[in-house]
Formats: C-alpha cells, sequence, structure tokens
C-alpha cells in the first residue's frame, strides 16, 4: 500500500498519516456517512474544523460555505445535525469534507448504501465529476455493479481479500465478459441478467486455504487450483484473470 511517491501506509506512523496523507493526499468518503459525522455537531461546524485544520483560511466560515457549495451542499441545511439529513444530503456533506484538502486520491468506501436508485445515479455522476473531470483519481469500494459500470475505467473484482480479476471496465462489462467464474457470478446477479446462486460460502479470512480461495465454491476448479493461488493472467485488453 503505497502512495504514488513511495510512502509506504502500512509502515507509516499516525503522525505521518495525520499531518501528510489524510485529507491532503486521500480524501474518504465514508460508508454510512450519517453515520460517520458527529451527532452533536452541525456540518456548519464539521466543514470548518477540517478547513482549519487543511487550508488554514482566514474566514473559516466562508471557507466552509464554499467547500458546501463545490459539493452542492445547501446553504439552508448547514446548521443541520446530521440525523436532520436525508441520505443525499448525508452524502454531499461528507463529498464536501472529502474535496477540501484537494487531495489527488479520493477513496469512496460503497458511497451508495442505503441510496434509492436515483439517488445513487446523481451520488456516481458528482464523484465522477470531482474526479475525472478535475484530474483526481477515484478508488471506489462497492457491491454494486451498475454504480462501477457508470463511473470506473478499470475494474478490480476481490474475493476473501484478493483481486480474482482486473480488467478495463468496458472489457469487463462487454461480452463475454468476465474471465473468472466469481466475477462472472456477480454480473450474473444484476437485474436484467438470469441469476444463479453460488452454491457454499466463503472462507474464514484468517484460515485461507492454500489455493484459490474460491476453489471450495468453483465448478471449474481442479488439482492445481487447490494447490497453489493461481496468478493472474494476462488476457484480452489487459484483462487479467
Amino acid at each position: 500500500a503505497r502512495l504514488g511517491d513511495g510512502l509506504d501506509l502500512l509502515a507509516a506512523d499516525e503522525k505521518t498519516l495525520a499531518r501528510t496523507v489524510r485529507g491532503r493526499r486521500v480524501g474518504l468518503v465514508p460508508q454510512s456517512p450519517a453515520a460517520h459525522l458527529t451527532p452533536v455537531r452541525t456540518v456548519r461546524s464539521h466543514l470548518e474544523e477540517t478547513v482549519r485544520a487543511l487550508t488554514r483560511p482566514a474566514d473559516p466560515r466562508k471557507a466552509a460555505e464554499a467547500a458546501a457549495a463545490r459539493a452542492a451542499f445547501p446553504e439552508s441545511h448547514l446548521d443541520h445535525h446530521p440525523h436532520q439529513l436525508s441520505g443525499g444530503l448525508a452524502q454531499r456533506a461528507a463529498t464536501a469534507l472529502a474535496l477540501i484538502g484537494d487531495a489527488p486520491l479520493l477513496l469512496a468506501d460503497e458511497p451508495t448504501t442505503g441510496l434509492d436508485r436515483e439517488l445513487v445515479e446523481r451520488t456516481v455522476d458528482e464523484l465522477r465529476a470531482h474526479t475525472r473531470d478535475a484530474g483526481r483519481a477515484l478508488l471506489m469500494i462497492t457491491h454494486d455493479l451498475a454504480a462501477a459500470q457508470r463511473i470506473a475505467d478499470t475494474v478490480a473484482v476481490m474475493y476473501a481479500g484478493r483481486i480474482v480479476e482486473l480488467a478495463p471496465a468496458d472489457t469487463f462489462f462487454a461480452t463475454p465478459g468476465p474471465r473468472h467464474p466469481y466475477a462472472r457470478g456477480l454480473l450474473d446477479a444484476l437485474p436484467e441478467r438470469a441469476f444463479t446462486p453460488i452454491p457454499g460460502a466463503p472462507p474464514e479470512l484468517g484460515d485461507l486455504p492454500p489455493g484459490c480461495a474460491f476453489a471450495a465454491r468453483c465448478a471449474l476448479a481442479d488439482d492445481t487450483c487447490r494447490a497453489g493461488r493461481p496468478p493472474l493472467t494476462e488476457g484480452v485488453a489487459c484483462h487479467r484473470a
């Protein structure tokens, strides 16, 4: 886990993470943003604290209002507490906070959880505007493949903590689609497809098998899959599985 300049995030101490990484180099849009915000503080208070920490503005109040406007968060709701916000407004508040430091990487952790489809599409489009259109990178962690299809340039599918497929989004979502059986199963779970349940259950993460973690659930698994962890192999168009 390294940033572009070689900083090892797993080895960095808390002081380094707090002063040079969080907010400044990596912005975070958390899962369930309303629950992530401090319940006894207003949105304005959250924004003012963050602009003071990251930008040291001459007028924190005006800077907070500018940060809210950047994420299309209404000024009329700045003095509301988290429990007074809808899911969409809580999401915009979290996005406003994540963008304050102009971090080159925005990490969005399940940003569409609990939102209806209209809000999902709006949230994804706003994240795209704040990243791709502004020259930032976006790493979105999601179970929502429809949202991923709407925004992603590259798709990485993980199973039991391991990447099992990596492909350009256009290749992943086109015919013939994913190569790994688990990735194909995920795509087949989309509403417009014929869903076929995957038998079995994921392994315990603390006790992974020596081979492919999906082998026990895979109809295509052989002794090679069970003996050792299969490497990602290159296919067409930088498609690895």
